[in-house]
């Protein structure tokens, strides 16, 4: 190589890796949708909005509009009817149906979204465009009160739109800006540092909310505060990545204005009868939505385990939460360092092997004993990150050049679409037992499932057959 060559190349990875570094805090940026608005106060708070929408309703319509319940009481305003064009449901199932609809709203957006990204290759200013939006709406839910869930309703569906289609934009960027060899690191380490950012947003809101009465604020005050500063925390943060990443490809079409939507449509074909061609990345896939609804699953359902069958009180489950978010980070980092020695495939096989134990760990704690709880939690954080930011960099291997806005589209709605088995079979398993300690055990067959199919998948020749270069391990 020469010294023009080497000082090029040098240039070249400089170029590389301050693009890596702006990538890396969208992750602080967005995940705070996730850790704050869907996991905490969105569904806290909306459901006890569409709550006081039922007791409205009962002082306005008396006593009929909302029944006795067995003990013939009417104090669980959460099981009387809330209705939305016509259709009634109780205000306690309201959170249930939002996050059923938005993910359906989001599988009929995101991919022609991401088709069009990649027809443009405009995703820089796409990626902006949604995570501004998002961010808008998310802090716009500060204005839900007394009984206008309606409004959250709205604000929680643009918020999710933009949350999903602006991560499947986001996660595109990584066969662009990392060799093969780097993107195992890549993504570890962004992964890391979204659940670091998202944890000093969630601690941020509940010491305002643990404190509310010394501030002089109400309880509805303090979470509509959380969703300003989600929405901020997530549109400030994003002016990182935005001033670091670059277009790294030409436009695949010359369509402008409207017609850019029939072309983005044109282009979300072609990829779907090209998609066959590469049955061993879909064959990844299927695996990764086998094992990542397992995670899902667990993560979500913590909490209730937690509070029904070990009878822990709101501190102990805040406090866990906490745990796995920090616990998290360290996690993420140490999944990079063992696949850059033992490569992505075989780490996450082992990180699959961890969530068994943890699981099976899961089932004996006692109740009442929150220091075995805790290091439960620890346990989840630690795979938690880790398995999801290595199946990322590993699925950036295996999709075709051009086509990454796409592919990751589906990766993202995908996870959500097949989102509902875990907590059926949890929720079933209950039912059957009338104990939560079945139900949390039978969530091991997805990560059973998952490892057994991963070790089928040859990934070294999926990589070749989609015409990317092979990470030296793998």
């Amino acid at each position: 190589m020469s010294v023009v060559e080497g000082r090029e190349a040098a240039g070249d990875a400089a170029e590389r890796r301050r693009e890596q570094t702006g990538w890396v805090w969208y992750d602080w940026a967005n995940s705070v949708f996730p850790t704050s608005v869907i996991t905490v106060f969105g569904a806290l708070y909306l459901t006890a909005v569409a709550t006081e929408a039922a007791r409205v309703d009962v002082a306005r319509n008396g006593p009929n509009a909302c029944p006795l319940d067995a003990e013939g009481n009417r104090d669980k305003l959460r099981d009387c009817d809330i209705s939305v064009f016509g259709l009634e449901f109780p205000a306690g199932s309201l959170w249930g149906y939002l996050l059923a609809f938005a993910t359906v709203i989001q599988v009929l957006i995101v991919p022609l979204m991401g088709a069009i990204a990649d027809r443009t290759q405009n995703k820089k200013r796409m990626l902006g465009a949604f995570a501004f939006g998002g961010a808008a709406t998310v802090a716009l839910m500060a204005l839900v009160a007394g009984d206008n869930w309606g409004l959250g309703v709205l604000l929680f569906v643009l918020g999710n739109i933009g949350y999903g289609t602006s991560v499947a934009i986001y996660y595109s960027f990584i066969p662009d800006i990392a060799t093969a060899d780097e993107r195992d690191g890549l993504s570890a380490r962004g992964w890391a540092f979204g659940y670091l950012g998202s944890g000093l947003a969630l601690l941020l809101q509940l010491v305002i909310y643990q404190f509310r009465d010394s501030l002089g604020i109400s309880e509805g005050d303090s979470a509509r505060l959380a969703f300003l500063i989600s929405g901020v925390w997530w549109a400030a943060f994003t002016l990182i990545p935005l001033s670091r990443l670059r277009r790294h490809q030409a436009p695949h079409g010359t369509e402008h204005g409207g017609s850019v939507v029939t072309g983005g449509f044109r282009e979300l074909r072609d990829t779907l009868r090209a998609a066959r061609a590469y049955p061993l990345t879909l064959a990844f896939l299927g695996t990764y939505l086998i094992y990542t609804d397992g995670i899902a699953t667990v993560a979500n359902v913590s909490a209730q385990y937690g509070s029904e069958e070990l009878g822990f009180a709101n501190d102990v489950l805040i406090t866990t939460i906490l745990i796995v978010q920090f616990v998290a980070f360290f996690g993420g980092v140490l999944h990079g360092l063992v696949a850059r020695r033992l490569g992505a495939k075989k780490t996450i096989m082992l990180s699959l092997c961890v969530w068994v134990v943890v699981i099976g760990a899961a089932y004996f704690v006692p109740p009442g004993e929150p220091l075995q709880f805790y290091a439960l939690a620890a346990g989840i954080g630690l795979v938690l990150g880790g398995t999801n930011a290595l199946s990322r960099s590993l699925f950036s291997q295996l999709v075709p050049k051009g086509k990454e806005a796409q592919y990751f589209s589906v990766y993202e709605v995908g996870e959500r679409a097949t989102s509902w088995m875990g907590p059926l079979l949890f929720a079933l398993m209950a039912q059957l037992t009338g104990s939560y300690r079945p139900a949390i055990i039978s969530l091991v067959i997805f990560f059973v499932v998952g490892l057994v199919l991963l070790y089928f998948v040859p990934v070294r020749k999926a990589i070749r057959a989609v015409g990317n270069p092979e990470p030296s391990v793998l």
